[in-house]
């Protein structure tokens, strides 16, 4: 007896829900699994985790912080690059900050919210001043010129707002007025340059508007290529990159060193010994693992109490 189509259709259906949660649901995942269990394989599936007297203190794998309770670095310790990934280097919310490099103007925040001790969840900074900042504290924490280009002394971005009439290429010979757009009044006393073709540069106001003025970065006078490297200033398009290039690693040496009581050349041996080359001896850039390194130095060279 021939069966209704209809039927022919559900049954065929059921057959091939069955023969799929078998082989996806099923044989898949144990393949997997198998397969990770393989030496070689076996730590990175399990996340790479790392302990220490049958603790684990990290992960290979996963950048971490090395700050006291108030977020303050550690000087006996590397510090890790920058991490966008939640409160930093949070699995969970693995993610880059999505800003590019024509981000370069911030929102100020509302003086009033601040003098109250409040956060202003409107104000946002540039991607260029937090590298600024990043790099001002990196250079002032290690001992090196922190100052980059197109960056204040204070650290944020050095940006102005140029207002007068434009030529048909899109500039402003002759300005009217000059704002500098990243300094806020009341927080700086003067701008990072006190006029610009011939007109006196004002700090910025919160509530003003300045949309219709020529925005100019100002290179400023600092070194082209920077002391304080770029993957101290900018985090990784995850948030969890667990490695610093050897040059932002080197510009820490003397740092630990003095915190641990040793030779900045005992810790540039450790750096090497835990330096890894590029994948396959030509993709990518040498790097150092800062948790790896970090136990290095606690297992070595205790730092002092």
């Amino acid at each position: 007896m021939r069966l209704p189509t209809w039927i022919r259709q559900h049954m065929a259906a059921l057959r091939a829900l069955l023969v799929f949660t078998v082989l996806l649901g099923v044989i898949y995942p144990l393949s997997v699994f198998a397969v990770a269990q393989i030496p070689g394989l076996k730590d990175k599936a399990g996340g790479s985790i790392i302990t220490v007297n049958g603790k684990a203190v990290g992960s290979a794998s996963i950048g971490q912080s090395f700050t006291d309770k108030d977020g303050n670095p550690l000087k006996q310790y590397f510090q890790s690059r920058p991490s966008n990934a939640g409160d930093g280097y949070d699995p969970t919310a693995t993610a880059a900050s999505n800003l590019g490099p024509e981000d370069i103007v911030d929102s100020l925040p509302d003086p009033a919210l601040v003098a109250a001790g409040k956060e202003d969840e409107n104000a946002k900074q540039s991607l260029l001043t937090q590298v600024c900042q990043r790099s001002k504290a990196a250079g002032e924490l290690d001992g090196v010129d922190g100052s980059r280009p197109f960056c204040t002394s204070g650290g944020v971005g050095a940006v102005l707002a140029v207002f007068g009439d434009r030529t048909a290429d899109g500039k402003v010979p002759h300005p009217t007025r000059v704002v500098s757009l990243n300094e806020q009044e009341g927080v700086v006393k003067a701008p990072f340059i006190t006029t610009y073709n011939g007109v006196k540069v004002e700090l910025a106001k919160f509530g003003e508007e300045y949309a219709r003025g020529l925005v100019v970065p100002i290179k400023g006078n600092a070194p082209t290529t920077p002391a304080v490297p770029a993957d101290a200033v900018t985090a990784s398009g995850s948030g969890l990159d667990p490695h610093i290039s050897p040059e932002y690693a080197a510009i820490q040496v003397k740092r630990v060193a003095q915190a641990r009581g040793i030779t900045p050349t005992q810790v540039e041996k450790l750096i090497k010994v835990e330096q890894t080359g590029r994948a396959l001896g030509f993709m990518g850039e040498p790097a150092v693992n800062v948790l790896k390194l970090n136990l290095a130095l606690d297992k070595q060279f205790p730092a002092r109490r």
